[in-house]
């Protein structure tokens, strides 16, 4: 069995994909990005684990639902992207696994039986498995947001790529929602740039860098709260001596904005 990558994903603003009729011009570089993974990887997956910016917990949380409901979190868009459904199945023994990988690495972790899939889930992987037919567990952010325990966290879901899992951390690498136009554009160029080099250090470098991201350039314009950026910590450790790649970059995400993401072998 081949080891696979793990993915940071900027998984774009609310449900993009339920209306491409309408601002389809917006994402057609990220559409793309996201519908070539599959021929990306060295084979199919047996599921995905999602670290998601939209679910915090006051410790790590894990979705367990064999089918999960949706979550429409997102507000002022049409009333068809209410009504959207993604019916990829769940899979409550990876997310029983991942619990006890995360409780044996002293990370103590509750399963949400409960818990739908929101936005950064259900738009991200849209794309890539329109089909719906990839189970799918979410992994949530621990809301003291402190990078090294994401990064750990990483660390101890590392065995899950050798066992045919997708490691995916959907996030959004600029996330200042008052500067999300021309306002922004220019700390999210800094900020981007400065982490496009960051991911291309040596793996002994790289992990130091990014826990020390708040000395980066335009740091708390591009993230007044880094809940969008955590994800990269977990998926990075979870690959921490691959390969960098920058599978998707762009400099007028939302007509103005430098976003990337990052895939790691």
């Amino acid at each position: 069995m081949s080891t696979l990558p793990t993915y940071f994903l900027s998984h774009g603003g609310g449900p993009w994909p339920f209306m491409m009729d309408q601002v389809g011009h917006l994402y057609a570089q990220l559409d793309a990005a996201l519908r070539a993974i599959p021929g990306q990887l060295p084979e199919t997956p047996k599921a995905i684990l999602v670290i998601t910016a939209h679910w915090e917990g006051r410790q790590f949380m894990l979705s367990s639902a064999p089918q999960p409901p949706m979550i429409y979190d997102y507000g002022g868009f049409p009333a068809h992207t209410y009504q959207i459904q993604y019916p990829a199945p769940g899979d409550p023994a990876l997310a029983a696994q991942v619990q006890q990988l995360l409780e044996a690495g002293g990370f103590p972790t509750l399963l949400d039986a409960q818990r739908g899939f929101d936005h950064g889930t259900f738009s991200a992987l849209y794309p890539v498995y329109p089909q719906a037919d990839m189970p799918i567990v979410q992994l949530s952010l621990r809301h003291d947001l402190d990078p090294l325990a994401h990064l750990e966290v990483g660390r101890l879901l590392a065995p899950l790529r050798e066992q045919g899992i997708l490691i995916v951390g959907s996030g959004l690498s600029f996330h200042n929602l008052r500067a999300f136009n021309a306002q922004g554009a220019a700390a999210s160029r800094a900020f981007d740039e400065w982490l496009r080099a960051t991911m291309a250090l040596p793996a002994s470098e790289r992990s130091a860098q990014l826990l020390a991201w708040e000395q980066a350039p335009a740091a708390r314009q591009a993230h007044p709260r880094e809940e969008h950026l955590l994800p990269l910590m977990v998926v990075l450790g979870a690959a921490e001596h691959g390969i960098a790649s920058v599978p998707y970059h762009e400099d007028a995400f939302m007509g103005a904005l430098a976003v990337s993401s990052f895939r790691f072998d």
